[in-house]
């Protein structure tokens, strides 16, 4: 019956379009009957000024003669003319319009047989949250999300001589002492770092263990963090336990909002998203770790939720001043300023710091100019500026990929 319905609708409305074609081509008709009807009666004036012209004497007999001939030709060709046309007009208009309903209707039809959904019913709201609900009730375990994980997951990172060694004293420690909350914080940060994420995970599940109830929202969000890195981005049950959690404990924490609003994209609540993300772009500090990925998907997330949202510009740039003054250099100039620019923003973030994005521009540009030994050691120190953020080093991993680096 709805499907009925809506092939009823969309031929109406398709016949409706085809209705203003038809009318378009009649006033067109109509139109040129009217220059027509206007070039004979300027024929048959003419022939009225010449009689007159000859009445009053003003005009010879000869000349009247000649020019009544003339004016006459002329009028017998202009009625030609438009008896032509408008027959002409009306068979070329009928196929016309026949050719543009057609064209309309099937094309329509075939349009909408390859880019549309025949035969599936509406998606009211309440279905697409029935849906969405059950989209999140099937989800996989964080174990198997892990185990698909893993056979896309780049290779941990080979640590030097020293390093593994004081890795492998650390893990002997918290085996020795599973109790130790210190160890096994130490050991969860720094499996993150060399991406051994399921590592990561269990530490940290055993220092919540160890913690109990005197966990705090953070530690609840920095697991869930690790396990939705450890399934390769997807927020499973489990992790989604860990974010209800910390948002019982602060409903404010942003680490948690950030990733519930990821988990409820992911599960086609994109409304709920872009209720946790839209206030997180004006409550967070310039070096948030969640603004960088925010930004990226935030005005996708407001179409699919179909809410009107135009991301606000805040990423630092040139002025115009500096723009116009581009334009007109040569290209060897033009290199030379933008390469100033990168050396700029390089000794700035040596010297005062600065937020993961702008490392990330860094890096970008560098891999730009072709300076790829260049970008990959600012990478690593960029690395090294945000340990202990797994979602910023996830971030930057990111960009490096996206530059042709070694993440």
């Amino acid at each position: 019956m709805e499907t009925a319905a809506f092939w009823a609708a969309a031929g109406g409305m398709g016949l409706a379009v085809a209705a203003l074609f038809v009318l378009a081509l009649i006033r067109a008709r109509a139109e040129l009957a009217a220059a027509a009807d206007f070039d004979l009666k300027v024929y048959r004036d003419q022939l009225a000024e010449i009689d007159r012209d000859l009445a009053r004497g003003t005009l010879p007999q000869e000349e009247a003669e000649r020019l009544r001939t003339e004016v006459s030709r002329r009028l017998l060709e202009a009625d030609r003319a438009a008896s032509t046309a408008s027959r002409s007009a009306s068979k070329s208009g009928v196929a016309l319009a026949a050719v543009l309903i057609l064209a309309l209707i099937g094309g329509s039809f075939w349009v909408y047989n390859r880019l549309g959904a025949p035969g599936y019913p509406d998606l009211p709201l309440a279905l697409r949250f029935q849906m969405s609900e059950e989209m999140r009730a099937s989800r996989p375990s964080q174990s198997e999300m892990e185990a698909e994980a893993a056979t896309t997951r780049p290779a941990p990172v080979t640590p030097e001589a020293d390093f593994a060694a004081l890795m492998d004293q650390l893990r002997k420690a918290v085996q020795d002492r599973p109790d130790d909350a210190r160890g096994l914080e130490l050991l969860a940060a720094n499996e993150a770092r060399l991406g051994n994420l399921t590592e990561a995970r269990a530490a940290m599940e055993n220092l919540l263990r160890v913690k109990g109830e005197t966990a705090t929202a953070e530690d609840h969000a920095a697991l869930a963090e690790l396990m939705i890195m450890a399934a390769g981005g997807l927020v499973s049950p489990e992790a989604e336990a860990e974010l209800t959690r910390a948002l019982t404990l602060d409903a404010a924490n942003p680490t948690a909002r950030y990733y519930y609003g990821l988990m409820a994209a992911q599960v086609g609540r994109f409304d709920r998203t872009f209720a946790l993300w839209r206030p997180l772009l004006d409550e967070s500090p310039p070096d948030a770790p969640w603004l960088a990925p925010i930004r990226a998907q935030i005005e996708d997330v407001a179409m699919r939720a179909g809410i009107q949202f135009t991301l606000p510009e805040t990423a630092p740039g040139p002025d115009g001043a500096a723009i116009a003054a581009a334009e007109d250099m040569s290209p060897e100039d033009r290199q030379a300023m933008i390469e100033g620019m990168v050396a700029q923003l390089g000794q700035r973030l040596a010297t005062e710091g600065g937020t993961v994005e702008e490392w990330a521009r860094l890096i970008s540009s560098l891999s730009v100019l072709n300076r790829k030994d260049e970008a990959q050691e600012i990478y690593a120190e960029a690395l090294t500026k945000f340990e202990g953020s797994p979602s910023q080093q996830s971030f930057l991993r990111e960009q490096a990929l996206n530059a042709g680096l070694n993440p």
